[in-house]
């Protein structure tokens, strides 16, 4: 069996890359960064360090890259033949990696069976936006090629910090890990990856970890650069920061109780799972990585805006949750291009204009004069 990856990174090599090698598939990793493409071919094994409570050493072997930019031809070849194909590039660059999709399948032999496709992404049902930028760009032909691939969502959570210096290829990352997949697309014949599940309605477990694990993620990152700590761990020891972030994932939890009648003490477990996660110290994580991107984390579908956006029109609770979105407008790192432009935004834009522009709410939305508001306070401090 052969599984081709795209993004040969931490994730990649630490956590999908893991599960498809513990899997017994033959492991082919794709990426456009040439050193670590060489780097990946000058090893024969690698090992992803566990590090924390019941942590352990795993080595994989059985696996070579190939620089997709330079050789597109050989990641195509690999896909006519392999078995599974996964993605861990990020939503945004689904789109570059459709076309080597959609010419392996023209080449593959029509009797084997279907590709079975899953994009592990930090997004909602990002295998659809895979599939759909494959239709599209295989157009009239897709009629002759939807016979030969399946595509599964799928929801995705390990925390991979900024890795050591000198640490090579092997990895390092926490033992907790979570690999939900859609069970229906593949009818009878799933994918061989022991250490995920298979549920039947994925919307849950995608929600769940994307209101629970990235809200709390982020909003310990902002309210931690506003206190001037510089790890996720650290801002967790404070004793204000956590409840804060335990009172927007409460938020996050209601939600989840009224739209996927999920049991609130098996969230309340799992709430406390993720912020004793967050505390690892073993892992040093920082709140300017987490923090990045805000202008993304901040838009419509994302982990604030998303969850409290729906709690506003069951008229749910958002105080903490628009606390957190305050937070994130004051992130502020030079060396973080959104960060720039969000802070530039805030000085050339009117209050209204940025919740349009940054959120996506609609003015008529009951979350938009809460979040306009909350802009208005950071022009402010601004001016």
């Amino acid at each position: 069996m052969k599984a081709v990856h795209f993004g040969a990174g931490n994730i990649g090599r630490g956590f999908v890359g893991l599960l498809l090698h513990q899997g017994g598939y033959e492991l082919v990793f794709s990426d456009v960064a040439a050193p670590l493409v060489d780097a990946i071919n000058g090893a024969t094994e690698y090992t992803v360090h566990e590090v924390g409570e019941g942590g352990r050493d795993t080595v994989v072997t059985g696996f070579r890259a190939i620089n997709s930019a330079t050789h597109p031809d050989e990641v195509i070849a690999e896909i006519a033949g392999a078995n599974v194909v996964t993605t861990a590039v990020g939503p945004t660059i689904l789109k570059f990696v459709a076309p080597h999709i959609v010419a392996g399948l023209a080449l593959r032999d029509p009797s084997s069976p279907p590709l079975q496709i899953m994009a592990c992404e930090n997004a909602i049902n990002a295998t659809d936006l895979l599939r759909d930028e494959i239709v599209s760009l295989a157009g009239d032909a897709w009629d002759a090629l939807a016979g030969r691939a399946v595509f599964a969502n799928t929801a995705v959570d390990r925390i991979v910090p900024a890795q050591p210096e000198g640490s090579g290829v092997d990895v390092t990352v926490e033992p907790f890990y979570e690999w939900a997949i859609e069970r229906p697309p593949f009818g009878d014949d799933p994918p061989s990856i022991p250490g995920a599940h298979f549920v039947d309605d994925l919307a849950p477990y995608i929600e769940r970890k994307l209101f629970t694990v990235n809200t709390g993620h982020a909003a310990t990152a902002y309210f931690g650069a506003i206190a001037g700590v510089e790890t996720i761990s650290g801002a967790l020891s404070d004793d204000g920061i956590a409840a804060r972030v335990a009172a927007a994932l409460a938020e996050t939890s209601a939600l989840l109780v009224a739209k996927h009648g999920l049991d609130p003490a098996d969230l309340a477990s799992y709430r406390e799972t993720i912020l004793r996660r967050f505390r690892n110290p073993a892992l040093p994580d920082t709140v300017w990585r987490v923090g990045r991107q805000p202008l993304r984390k901040l838009s419509r579908h994302e982990r604030f805006v998303g969850p409290a956006a729906e709690a506003a029109e069951r008229g749910l609770p958002v105080d903490a949750l628009v606390a957190a979105m305050g937070a994130a407008l004051e992130f502020d790192d030079a060396e973080d291009a959104q960060s720039v432009d969000l802070q530039r935004i805030l000085r050339e834009q009117d209050a209204a204009s940025v919740t349009a522009s940054v959120t996506g709410l609609e003015p008529g939305h009951p979350l938009f004069p809460r979040v306009e508001a909350i802009v208005a306070a950071r022009q402010a401090e601004l001016a």
